[in-house]
């Protein structure tokens, strides 16, 4: 069978360049500048209940979680965080609402940031001296948090509501009392959970300032709600070049955050990716079950952590041309199915025989890459047209 080269084209690797902003260190963990987008999630238990609460974060870990937000509305959390920030194999940033007392709490913890939202702190602007004080005698960033729901009542008058102005005057006049003092080691959110609203916040926010950005919609909805409002406003900003790290706020366990957000950024490829399934919806033209198709590749090449792409395809309209971008891929019909490899077909096999020489490919494909020093990813599943 004479072999067909499809041939690899040439595709842009990012969309923009990244915005121009000061680096800080949230633990070990680089922020802004040069530094990877990261990706953040919040704890759901009691931060008081140390085991539950290491427990989750070391889950988190495990997704690709790079820095973990706890929340700490009382003293018993407080009184947790030293060990939760010592125990943590990443980054703890301590929530603070409320209670300005539990900033100093958090430093003296040794927490690797505090956020606080100053909308919802009595007196705040009245202890940025000794706030900024202790913050640069131990290291520790602060995130200024400003949310819709808890904006400066004098901004709400001053608006009427939440927009894209009012945000960013909130979040720039803290900042600007930090600056006072000299404190800079600062980033900034400003989320809403409109993701219009948000967008364009973050957009006048980045022309006006040059600290690192945690991007977020916050109370995004349910998880299918939620993922598609975060990326739609994620994608929005982070392809012009705005944003250092995300958090995709889900009603949903926080593992499904990190899934999310990691695979926000390897679509935009702003974070290498591991495994890809790229497969076809179906038509009336397949003539192959291409849902059970795609499953049986994906379970089978579970586990796989190198950077894959497979294009699984049901007809060879579209198999082609996806297979010209996959490392592997099947355009399959009639019964059988034409392999190819990095866009050349390498043989063609019988339907019941695709699966098997597909995860055999693979495997192949893997070893090489192993052997040659491509770094693993992350592994992810994402499914196209």
């Amino acid at each position: 069978m004479t072999a067909i080269s499809l041939g690899m084209p040439s595709v842009p690797t990012k969309l923009a360049e990244r915005r121009k902003s000061r680096q800080i260190q949230v633990g070990s963990v680089a922020v802004g500048g040069d530094a990877p987008v990261s990706v953040q999630s919040m704890t759901t238990t009691r931060t008081s209940d140390i085991g539950a609460t290491l427990q989750q974060i070391a889950e988190l870990t495990a997704s690709g979680c790079q820095i973990v937000r706890v929340a700490c509305p009382t003293q018993d959390d407080a009184d947790a965080l030293s060990v939760i920030a010592r125990k943590s194999q990443i980054p703890v940033i301590a929530d603070i609402h409320f209670q300005p007392k539990y900033v100093f709490a958090a430093i003296e913890a040794g927490c690797a940031a505090v956020r606080v939202n100053p909308g919802n702190i009595k007196k705040f602007d009245d202890q940025v001296r000794e706030i900024s004080k202790a913050a640069r005698d131990h290291g520790t960033p602060i995130r200024i948090g400003v949310n819709a729901g808890s904006l400066d009542q004098r901004l709400m008058r001053k608006y009427g509501k939440a927009t894209p102005e009012a945000l960013v005057e909130s979040a720039l006049w803290e900042a600007s009392l930090f600056e006072e003092h000299g404190f800079r080691d600062i980033k900034i959110s400003v989320k809403h959970n409109d993701p219009v609203v948000m967008v364009e916040a973050y957009r006048q926010l980045a022309e006006q300032c040059d600290y690192p950005l945690h991007l977020g919609v916050t109370e995004a909805g349910p998880a299918f709600q939620g993922t598609i409002k975060s990326a739609v406003a994620f994608g929005a900003l982070l392809s012009r070049g705005i944003g250092d790290t995300i958090r995709v706020s889900l009603s949903a366990p926080p593992v499904e955050e990190i899934k999310v957000g990691i695979q926000i950024l390897e679509s935009l490829n702003l974070r290498q990716r591991g495994l890809e399934i790229v497969s076809c919806p179906s038509c009336g033209r397949a003539q192959v079950d291409v849902y059970k198709l795609a499953e049986e590749v994906t379970a089978g090449l579970t586990g796989m952590d190198v950077p894959l792409r497979v294009a699984v395809m049901g007809c060879v309209v579209n198999g082609p041309g996806e297979a010209r971008e996959a490392d592997l891929g099947v355009a399959s019909g009639n019964g059988k199915g034409q392999i190819f490899v990095k866009g050349e077909v390498i043989k063609t096999v019988p339907e019941s025989k695709i699966v098997e020489t597909l995860i055999e490919e693979a495997m192949k494909i893997a070893e090489r890459m192993e052997q040659e020093g491509v770094a693993s990813g992350e592994p992810s599943v994402s499914v196209a047209g």
